[in-house]
């Protein structure tokens, strides 16, 4: 287990990887993996999603692989780059959503029955209620991200807050609408 390495001989695993050395990248994989998955599972609430982005992680650390010398906090590094990613994922998630359901509308709106429309304005609204609801700063950000198309850098500029609180409000924000839109759903 990784953990159990001193300092010294992460930073040499990581300059081994940096050489290629498959055998130390499978080292730090498999002392990293579990408690990657764990903390990305808290963020996404998916099995599936939270494999494939560990998964995504290690891919990209193995790209980087040539830079890995030069980090000082390999754990803070990996955690919050599988946190980036998981959050750029739910964020492409909840815009592929919002964008089929717009095709899907303009293609088709004469396919809708009255009681499809009036479930997707019910649902519409509901969003917009989770939302007023979210605490200031949580709304801000999302406002800022959803409405008006900003990114992170542009919302952390705005706010005059840093990007990994806006990552954090947006997570929150995402989690919430989540879980009171599942409840709706399912009464």
């Amino acid at each position: 287990m990784l953990s159990a390495f001193l300092p010294e001989n992460e930073k040499l695993l990581l300059e081994q990887i940096s050489e290629d050395n498959e055998e130390a990248f499978s080292q730090v994989f498999h002392a990293y993996k579990d408690k990657l998955y764990a903390f990305i599972y808290r963020i996404t609430e998916s099995k599936e999603l939270s494999s494939d982005i560990v998964q995504d992680t290690f891919l990209k650390i193995w790209e980087l692989r040539g830079k890995l010398f030069s980090i000082e906090n390999f754990n803070a590094y990996l955690f919050r780059m599988a946190q980036n990613q998981a959050i750029n994922q739910l964020r492409r998630m909840s815009r592929e959503t919002l964008i089929l359901m717009e095709r899907q509308k303009e293609n088709n709106p004469s396919s809708e029955t009255p009681e499809e429309e009036l479930r997707y304005k019910n649902i519409s609204a509901y969003i917009r209620e989770i939302v007023h609801s979210l605490p200031p700063q949580q709304k801000a950000v999302y406002t800022l991200s959803r409405e008006q198309n900003l990114k992170q850098e542009e919302i952390a500029r705005q706010l005059q807050i840093s990007i990994s609180t806006v990552q954090n409000h947006m997570t929150q924000a995402l989690r919430t609408i989540r879980e009171k839109l599942k409840k709706r759903l399912n009464e």
